[in-house]
């Protein structure tokens, strides 16, 4: 890919990067607004055991949480590292993480207390939860806000960008190429734990770390963004082309993933019904090259004014948009959803698009506030 291509002569912004931080955003809201059709916990959400009431919620959760939406947080890493890998000259280790940590962290500190004290307010959780929820911070999410999981893992890619820069600035292309096979090798350990053996490649309980440790999870999308922007020089038809055939099966297959272990009516546990739905997977990595090669085919000068806007504003409304997530459930899945108030297939996208437009508005009010980027993250 060319630098001109992608980048903004005016601003050195990386144009289809904003496309893709938004189009990711208002993916992980329709993730979680699909989870309200077949979480079988009192909160409506997917927990440790699933159920689906019927063959059409079967169906469109395969497609919108499957099929859609499972590239959603591997398209915010892979963003993160096509931006940041390799680091520039100018920092040091010290100066990259003061300058991303302090960026991160202490929205993300905020955001756990709202979601362990505001459902207080709303009779959605008890003190005792709460006290629960505070006596772990900051060693893990609280309960109502499952989807800060995802912070550790952005936080252990920033602590690693140092390490492997270096490595980066000096690796040719089959040199990259040898540890991306390796990596697409490690995405199969979620297969083989499940239906072979829960431990491979000399894991025991005297040694968590495999022989494809130190190649696998999410540093692999930091070497793959850096692969595709340093050393893919397609044109735009290759990319295009490509990019669509890896989308389709990646994206296919995870879908069909779900609904070929989904029965309606029986319980499951929510790992083997989400048996192809971990980010760091083979049709997940497929998927979300496919995707990401499809957005670089975006050949704007500039950022539309409103994608830009978004795409400032979509971390703090990714922190924030599982209270509207929530609350827009409630309403349309109202108890049942089997007989949402709309039907699934137009329910799931109608909670996402409302969380989506209620999590911009708020944090753009938020934006306000004296010192909002260490509240909201802009």
């Amino acid at each position: 890919m060319k630098k001109s291509e992608s980048i903004n002569g005016n601003d050195n912004r990386v144009v289809f990067v904003d496309y893709v931080r938004v189009v990711a955003c208002f993916l992980v809201m329709l993730v979680h607004a699909s989870e309200n059709f077949y979480g079988a916990d009192s909160s409506g959400l997917a927990g440790n055991v699933s159920m689906l009431a019927n063959e059409s919620n079967r169906f469109w959760v395969a497609f919108y949480d499957g099929t859609l939406g499972r590239v959603s947080v591997p398209l915010f890493m892979i963003v993160s590292a096509f931006l940041l890998v390799p680091m520039k000259p100018s920092y040091t280790m010290t100066s990259f993480y003061r300058r991303r940590l302090l960026r991160v962290v202490p929205p993300m500190l905020v955001f756990m207390l709202a979601y362990t004290f505001l459902p207080l307010a709303w009779g959605a959780m008890t003190w005792e939860q709460s006290l629960t929820d505070l006596a772990r911070l900051p060693l893990n999410f609280p309960s109502m806000a499952g989807h800060l999981w995802f912070m550790y893992p952005l936080i252990s890619i920033y602590l690693i960008i140092p390490v492997v820069s270096p490595w980066l600035e000096k690796a040719s292309a089959r040199d990259e190429r040898v540890f991306l096979t390796l990596f697409f090798i490690s995405s199969f350990t979620p297969f083989i734990r499940k239906f072979i053996t829960p431990e491979v490649w000399g894991e025991c309980f005297w040694n968590g770390y495999g022989m494809f440790w130190y190649v696998s999870g999410y540093l692999g999308y930091l070497v793959l963004a850096h692969y595709v922007r340093v050393h893919i020089q397609w044109n735009r038809a290759k990319r295009l082309r490509i990019g669509a055939v890896a989308a389709v099966v990646g994206m296919v297959f995870t879908g069909w993933s779900f609904w070929m272990k989904g029965t309606p009516g029986v319980l499951i546990d929510t790992p083997m019904l989400e048996w192809a739905w971990e980010f760091c997977t083979p049709n997940v990595i497929i998927a979300t090259f496919g995707v990401f090669l499809l957005f670089s085919c975006i050949e704007r000068k500039a950022t539309s004014p409103m994608v830009a806007e978004l795409s400032r504003l979509s971390f703090g409304m990714y922190l924030i948009h599982l209270f509207f997530v929530t609350l827009y459930a409630s309403y349309f899945v109202n108890g049942n959803p089997a007989e949402p108030l709309i039907h699934v297939a137009l329910a799931i996208p109608v909670i996402a698009v409302l969380a989506f437009v209620s999590s911009a508005v708020a944090i753009k009010l938020l934006s306000y506030l004296p010192g909002s980027k260490y509240i909201v993250g802009c």
